[in-house]
């Protein structure tokens, strides 16, 4: 069982914590004694599931552009090699290359250090094999044996090798690209394009090197320099203050395209040439697009906040199948699996976050990958005169649509939130007008007809924190106001939430 300390660092599949002084009423929690017991309790972890011990593991270890990273990863790094294994420092490296440092190096495990979006003061643990991600039950074993403070015997055969795998790993996409467009130019396939980058001072500056290599004019990209402070915005595809500097960079430069992604690379979103935005539902239809291709009929997986257009998109204009899931892109991919594993041709699972896995690419949530494959998408059609926005050009958008996010006011708020969904979906059942729907698996989604709203609503408990949030979206000018007003009469009456 988790003390108080060890329960706060779990986040979902994640490790998490306060790294840096800076923000009020935020003590440091992660420290170098700490974050040792945590690199302890994955090696235990690790060597039970590859059946080594500890001095013959291989592991790998990176880090975002994050302030605290060097601490950290000194802390990781030396405490693997006391436990005598050989840990290769990838330094500077995104999220995804981590994992593929477990199929291109063959490493045992691979440890990332990294708080994705979140704010500077912050920081944490993320960690893979060659299975991918790990669960949040294999986190908390990793947490009670840090807790306890369980570790491997010392040993004197350690090792840390510096190395640069990132540079490998953009030869690969490089190589992606180069066959996906097979161009007369086959080693320069972007000759002709300009494509700005906006890495948000995070570690994503690679992929305009990247880019630059096979012949694409850059000139216009912005914040490509890692700095852990993030003067600049925020590093996360959701932020409206960072999507509006892609759209403005994309504008200034008269580039086609522009990519943008956050803190580690393994979200990622667009804009096209005229400066809209290939985010949240436009992106998972974009992604929805190339991933039929081959796979015709096939399922796409998505989160349950996706919009009731691009269910028709991809299942009327694209003739595959939606199944709606859980929020976490955890839960998405690992339904992905599921489904395949299944017998059910699944070729893509992706959350509105901009978290997109491909089968075809390991089921690894990497924005550099979604985003070499919406470029070479951009540059196939282009040769055949047509341009990425017509291949999303009859998605339904929503005249309308918000996020409240409710705070819960019980201790036992997992407990309060549920009872709160059951006694909503019990409402709904006898509300007249009210459509419960009928492929939701998470929370309470209605819908509402054209005199009722002409939209729908979730009402969801959040993954990790005591939060309900609460997405309306409408066909019709003023629909959101008529369907907060007949969700108000229930929620006005129930208890345990701050409405």
């Amino acid at each position: 069982m988790l003390n108080t300390l060890y329960k706060g660092f779990k986040s979902g599949t994640d490790i998490r914590g306060v790294a840096l002084e800076g923000v009020e009423g935020q003590s440091v929690n992660l420290t170098d004694e700490v974050i040792a017991a945590m690199a302890n309790g994955f090696l235990l972890w690790l060597s039970e599931k590859v059946n080594k011990p500890a001095d013959k593991l291989t592991v790998t270890v990176g880090r975002d552009s994050r302030v605290s990273g060097p601490r950290i990863a000194k802390a990781v790094t030396e405490t693997m090699k006391a436990a005598g294994a050989r840990v290769l420092d990838c330094s500077l490296s995104s999220t995804p290359s981590m994992f593929m440092t477990t199929v291109d190096l063959g490493a045992d495990g691979a440890v990332q250090i990294t708080a994705s979006h979140h704010p500077f003061n912050r920081n944490g643990l993320k960690f893979f094999t060659r299975d991918g991600g790990l669960e949040g039950s294999d986190i908390e074993i990793i947490l009670e044996h840090a807790q306890n403070g369980d570790k491997a015997p010392e040993s004197d055969g350690g090792v840390i090798e510096k190395i640069d795998y990132m540079a490998q790993y953009k030869e690969h996409l490089k190589d992606i690209i180069r066959k996906g467009v097979n161009s007369d130019n086959y080693e320069k396939p972007l000759e002709g394009f300009k494509i700005v980058v906006d890495a948000g001072n995070g570690v994503g500056g690679f992929y305009a090197e990247v880019l630059e290599d096979l012949g694409a004019d850059t000139r216009g990209s912005r914040y490509l320099e890692p700095d852990g402070m993030f003067p600049n915005h925020v590093p996360n595809p959701e932020n409206k203050e960072a999507m509006k500097s892609i759209r403005d960079a994309v504008k200034e430069a008269g580039a086609d395209m522009g990519v943008i992604f956050d803190t580690d690379v393994d979200r990622g979103g667009a804009v096209d040439k005229s400066g809209n935005e290939i985010n949240r539902n436009r992106l998972v239809a974009l992604a929805s697009a190339i991933a039929l291709e081959g796979n015709e009929g096939g399922t796409i997986v998505t989160d349950s906040i996706t919009s009731s257009g691009l269910k028709e998109f991809i299942e009327n204009d694209l003739g595959g199948k939606h199944y709606r899931y859980r929020r976490g892109y955890k839960n998405v991919i690992d339904k992905g699996l599921e489904l395949n594993a299944r017998g059910i041709n699944c070729p893509l699972a992706i959350e509105t976050s901009g978290h997109a896995a491909m089968r075809e690419n390991y089921f690894l949530d990497d924005g550099a990958y979604l985003c070499t494959k919406i470029i070479i998408k951009m540059a196939q059609l282009r040769k055949e005169g047509k341009s990425i926005e017509a291949l999303t050009a009859s998605l339904k958008e929503p005249k309308e649509e918000c996020e409240i996010r409710f705070e819960i006011t019980e201790s036992d708020f997992r407990a309060c939130g549920e009872r709160i969904i059951s006694e909503l979906t019990a409402y709904a059942e006898n509300a007249d007008g009210w459509i419960l729907a009928d492929d939701n698996r998470e929370g309470v989604r209605v819908s509402f007809g054209e005199n009722d709203g002409n939209g729908w609503f979730l009402l969801r408990l959040s993954v990790h924190d005591p939060i309900m949030p609460l997405n309306i979206e409408s066909d019709s000018e003023g629909g959101v106001e008529i369907i907060k007003a007949k969700l108000y009469e229930f929620l006005n009456g129930i208890t345990g939430l701050k409405i």
